[in-house]
């Protein structure tokens, strides 16, 4: 499948404007059809099928808070982590408590932390820009995480740069099975510009696809209960000035030593810059500059705006990416949270609660749902992409000119590729017909062969 079977593929969006709901409880993929976890083994590159769901399992919400019950696994495929880590990507059965009412924080900004600091929509795990390996000034040498012991905590390792090895194709490793996402949760080559070939073999998704004319998705949410969304919003705060990429206001610091914060406090001593400890290595690499315009972000990696979900306004957070889509730090919410931070992951719901029931409405429109199919003409493959930000199956089917039924897949919530192998099929016209909740596109293709 290789990148034939994401590259150059039109992406489809869900507009979500005007869906009058709270998206605090709209918002999360909830599993209703049983739909599996599925994972790559290194070596073999069709994804093998879990027991444990995909998803979210559940959603229960009182006044003030919500609970997320999930297993942590995504629908589109996890792994393989080529970096040798040991871990799988396993079922967390976790339930995770955000507050509905969330406040700014007017002290002391709180730290994000090693694990857990959030929850994308579809369960799983967001974690911040660290993998709690730092450098230890005494031995001269890293420590923490898989090298054991402790650092000095001073200069942090950036996890999105030290391990992008083990990253799998959608951007996320597990964690003693905790699989998560310390980045823009989108597929490594759907960025304009490649910096890992893990997907040439282990092709998956990821959570969305950024598309740089429309008001990215809503995608999860923080432990203060604030909301994320993807790369693309609104220029202005007020939801006006077209849609742009949200940039990140922090930048790498014109450093050749590693002796001072950017505060201008004296620190135990890093390593110097160089080839093998290069500026960015580390967070403490770069300093805040507060912007100008307001697609810059503040120092916690967000602004209060307008979007699509909160026409009044609220804060948000923006997991960032640069002008060729490679993720840009601090990465999707750090180093410090906006709001006051009271979520936290629990072992069971201890009020009155209701559980969420979706209205089956569906948040997809006709105009979001207007296919280009690449190839056409196909060989090989077929492939069709959607944005993830659909509650409901896309059902495709593929029918010869007299009408048989040649083959059939389904985009899963939560997923966004659908493709057919099309090389037993005989050269020459077919019929794509494409369907979700009632509403049926259909588009002529033509398959060759060399």
């Amino acid at each position: 499948m290789k990148n034939l079977l994401l590259t150059g593929i039109l992406i489809l969006t869900t507009t979500w404007s005007g869906f009058a709901q709270d998206p605090m409880l709209s918002s999360w993929l909830i599993n209703t059809t049983g739909i599996k976890a599925r994972y790559y083994m290194k070596g073999n590159s069709t994804p093998i099928t879990m027991s444990d769901e995909a998803n979210v399992q559940k959603l229960q919400y009182s006044d003030d808070w919500i609970y997320v019950h999930t297993t942590g696994l995504p629908a589109y495929p996890t792994g393989p982590f080529l970096d040798g880590n040991p871990s799988t990507s396993t079922n967390q059965d976790a339930i995770f408590r955000i507050s509905r009412n969330p406040q700014k924080n007017n002290g002391t900004p709180t730290e994000t932390r090693l694990g857990n600091i959030g929850i994308f929509i579809n369960g799983v795990a967001l974690f911040d820009y660290r993998d709690g390996v730092s450098w230890k000034s005494s031995t001269q040498t890293y420590a923490g995480g898989p090298f054991g012991g402790k650092g000095d905590e001073v200069w942090n390792r950036d996890a999105v740069v030290a391990e992008r090895t083990g990253f799998d194709c959608a951007k996320g490793h597990p964690a003693m099975g905790n699989y998560h996402h310390h980045q823009n949760p989108s597929a490594f080559n759907l960025d304009r510009q490649q910096v890992s070939n893990v997907c040439d073999l282990y092709a998956a998704d990821g959570l969305y696809v950024i598309d740089s004319t429309k008001h990215s998705p809503l995608i999860g949410f923080t432990y203060d209960g604030y909301p994320i969304y993807g790369a693309y919003a609104y220029k202005n705060e007020d939801g006006t000035g077209g849609i742009v990429r949200m940039k990140s206001g922090y930048s790498l610091r014109a450093i050749t030593v590693r002796t001072h914060y950017a505060d201008g406090s004296d620190v135990t001593d890093g390593p110097d810059v160089n080839s093998t400890h290069p500026l960015g290595t580390f967070r403490e690499d770069y300093e805040f500059i507060a912007g100008s315009s307001d697609d810059v972000l503040d120092e916690h990696n967000g602004r209060y705006c307008v979007t699509p979900e909160f026409p009044n306004g609220t804060y948000a957070y923006f997991c960032t990416v640069d002008e060729n889509w490679n993720s840009a730090y601090p990465y999707c919410v750090g180093p410090t949270f906006y709001g006051v931070v009271n979520g936290n992951r629990v072992n069971s719901v201890n009020e009155t609660v209701e559980t969420y029931t979706p209205n089956g409405i569906s948040r997809t429109t006709e105009e979001s749902l207007n296919p280009v199919i690449y190839p056409n003409p196909a060989g090989d493959i077929l492939a069709i992409q959607v944005a993830s930000s659909q509650w409901e199956n896309i059902q495709l089917e593929l029918f010869d000119l007299q009408g048989k039924q040649v083959d059939e897949s389904t985009i899963l919530p939560g997923s966004t590729i659908g493709y057919f192998d099309t090389r037993t099929l005989y050269p020459g016209e077919y019929i794509l017909r494409i369907s979700i909740k009632g509403m049926l596109i259909t588009r002529k293709v033509l398959i060759t062969h060399p």
